[in-house]
């Protein structure tokens, strides 16, 4: 039996701008998803606030992983200088990767994370 693919969300009425927004509030975490959350004509946008939400929670999330990641690695290699800095380069990469996706125009679950920020109520999922 094939397996149903989840298929993501297209929204027609996503216009450049708001997929500008939502590479920037990735890129430039956290003051690009400050700026959605006090423009009051881009937090009335769904793609840009849905985007700006998430951005937030990914990059305090990433910001905290790669903090116990390199205290973790400093304890256990503290004699092998610079092992605990190249940590810092996969946040950078999921960041990246996930900006790029969402300035192609398209929803996405970043995994955990979105169904998480859904069940406190912090995102809404577009219908």
């Amino acid at each position: 039996m094939a397996e149903e693919m989840e298929m993501p969300v297209v929204d027609l009425n996503i216009t450049d701008d708001d997929k500008l927004w939502a590479l920037l509030c990735y890129l430039l975490w956290p003051l690009g998803s400050i700026l959605v959350a006090v423009m009051e004509d881009k937090k009335a946008r769904p793609y840009v606030k849905y985007h700006a939400v998430q951005a937030g929670g990914l990059g305090v999330a990433l910001w905290v992983l790669t903090l116990i990641l390199a205290c973790v690695l400093a304890a256990i290699t503290f004699f092998i200088g610079g092992l605990g800095g190249c940590c810092g380069l996969l946040p950078l990469l999921a960041l990246f990767y996930y900006a790029y996706m969402a300035y192609q125009g398209d929803y996405f679950d970043i995994p955990y994370l979105t169904d998480f920020m859904v069940q406190q109520g912090w995102l809404e999922k577009p219908a």
